[in-house]
């Protein structure tokens, strides 16, 4: 029998500071310019938090709330909070006062830790919250701003009034250790609570040559932020590999992420698409490049093949496309190139590139056709995505029901095909799905063709109720600056990939898409929009 060893996460940075101590955490401040300081510096600090907290008089369960961009500050918080069985709660400042009240509220977080450019959202909700017993500013004594939130405290202040001798305690490895929520895009918000095992394990999974591929070579910008699906559990996975750490704070237009690739010798970075849409739109007019950037890993929506010929193309780097969701914290597949793709010429490693991927070790997926049967997995075959793993939601924060299906497997609500080898590409969400004369339109697959044209920036498809076919697609684009693209182009664009009956029956341009608050298009928005004319 080997060692049974207590599993904290907190002990993830305990050991980045003790092998790793010298590698950099850099971030850009919300009071303006760069943070440098150490994995051990970071520890330290950490320590001092928890005494902190200890003082204030938490107990092992209570919920703690972040609202915060990334930042090294944030970073602290995630440690010092999940390493004394506290819960991080992480709140997404994209979502609606409304939205917000409503978590934090349903979540009972008694104190939320805030950035200093956030603090209007709380003032705006603070009377409705029943929970929060004091906001905790992440700045020093002299950015404090004037505030009518109660129980204002300053973060460095707490932070000076404790030594940094804390004693992480020896907990269950189920013991709850952070907070998400959904983006509630189909109804309230639901809360998946993540435990240090869970963690710890995705953690494993991720770092590893077969996905991330981090090491202590490596520098990555984490430009997901932390408050969208667990960061993609990089808080966890690029300290344990001893990664130096780069946070951009609130800024992620493209000048300020090239930026900070190009001057702190970033390697690799993970983010939604709309931020790489951005960053190559900015390439392309200031005619900078990439330094040594190598990988970026793209998930919350599907990668555009324009996207990936773009990188390779022009900056040499290779875009790992990601799979995942907040039920499964979140990395569910990852698409890199097989040894096999050195034989394969550019279209093809492209066309490989745009699936979302294989399984990770721990993940497995399953097709379901609409009476729940099981499908084949031969690469064409659609069906409802199911999974299931050790860090796969079991059930909501606070509904004693099951999220799962009967035998044990979790309904992505995505409709996908799986090939005899693993590989997983995801054909639409099946709300989305457009259903013409009794066959699948896949919104996805004619969005990403659509933006494949020179002068389109972000392109979306809905589906329109219609008399006879029930819904045809309609195409909504955004062109670039200064573009008004010819639609008869788009459409022939389209045509060379798609058959007749799949084209859009109406083009629409608009000065902007709506998104939600983890940067997905947001269809419930746009189809309310088009059905008022």
């Amino acid at each position: 029998m080997m060692q049974q060893r207590p599993v904290n996460l907190a002990h993830i940075l305990e050991h980045a500071a003790r092998v790793h101590g010298y590698q950099e955490i850099v971030s850009n401040t919300v009071e303006g310019g760069l943070h440098r300081y150490t994995y051990r510096e970071a520890l330290s600090r950490s320590k001092q938090l928890a005494n902190a907290l200890a003082a204030f008089g938490v107990s092992p369960g209570d919920r703690l709330a972040t609202l915060a961009w990334n930042g090294y500050r944030h970073f602290e918080v995630w440690y010092a909070v999940a390493g004394q069985s506290l819960v991080c709660h992480t709140l997404n400042p994209r979502l609606s006062p409304e939205q917000l009240a409503y978590i934090i509220n349903h979540a009972g977080d008694r104190v939320i830790f805030v950035d200093l450019p956030l603090i209007s959202l709380l003032e705006e909700i603070a009377e409705q919250l029943t929970s929060v017993e004091a906001y905790v500013v992440l700045t020093d004594r002299e950015h404090m701003p004037e505030s009518s939130l109660p129980n204002l405290l300053c973060y460095e202040e707490m932070l000076g009034a404790h030594r940094d001798d804390f004693v992480w305690p020896e907990i269950a490895e189920q013991t709850s250790s952070s907070l998400c929520y959904t983006s509630g895009t189909t109804g309230d918000p639901k809360g998946v609570l993540y435990s240090h095992r869970s963690n710890l394990l995705h953690a494993y999974a991720t770092v590893g040559g077969n996905c991330f591929g981090l090491s202590n070579a490596t520098t990555a910008l984490m430009v997901v932020p932390m408050f969208h699906a667990n960061s993609w559990g990089l808080v966890y996975s690029a300290p344990m590999v001893g990664a130096k750490l780069v946070l951009p704070g609130s800024r992620l237009d493209g000048s300020a992420i090239q930026q900070l690739i190009e001057s702190e010798a970033v390697t690799f970075s993970a983010g939604v698409p709309t931020v790489w849409t951005n960053l190559l739109i900015y390439l392309k007019e200031s005619g900078k490049g990439l330094g040594g950037l190598a990988e970026v890993a793209v998930g919350g929506a599907a990668v555009p093949r324009s996207m990936i010929a773009a990188f390779r193309k022009n900056y040499g780097v290779n875009v790992l496309h990601a799979w995942g969701m907040t039920e499964s914290s979140p990395l569910g597949t990852i698409n890199r190139l097989p040894a096999i793709a050195d034989t394969w010429s550019e279209d093809e490693r492209c066309d490989y590139a745009c699936k979302q991927g294989q399984p990770l070790f721990g993940v497995e997926l399953a097709l379901a056709g609409e009476d729940g049967e099981r499908l084949p997995h031969d690469g064409g075959t659609q069906g409802r995505l199911l999974m299931r793993g050790p860090w796969v939601i079991e059930r909501y924060y606070g509904n004693q029901g099951t999220a799962l299906l009967e035998d044990d497997w979790f309904d992505t609500g995505d409709i996908a095909t799986i090939d005899t080898y693993g590989v997983m590409q995801i054909k639409d969400r099946a709300k989305d799905v457009i259903k013409s004369g009794g066959e699948w339109i896949s919104s996805v697959d004619l969005e990403n063709a659509a933006m494949g044209h020179s002068e389109v920036e972000l392109a979306a498809v809905i589906a329109m109720p219609d008399p006879k076919w029930q819904e045809r697609p309609m195409l909504i684009v955004k062109p670039l600056a200064g573009c008004k693209p010819d639609k008869d182009d788009i459409r022939n664009l389209l045509g060379q990939q798609f058959p007749a009956w799949w084209l859009p029956d109406k083009i629409e341009y608009v000065d902007d898409i709506p998104l939600t608050s983890t940067g997905k298009l947001d269809k419930k928005a746009m189809r309310q929009q088009h059905l008022a004319g």
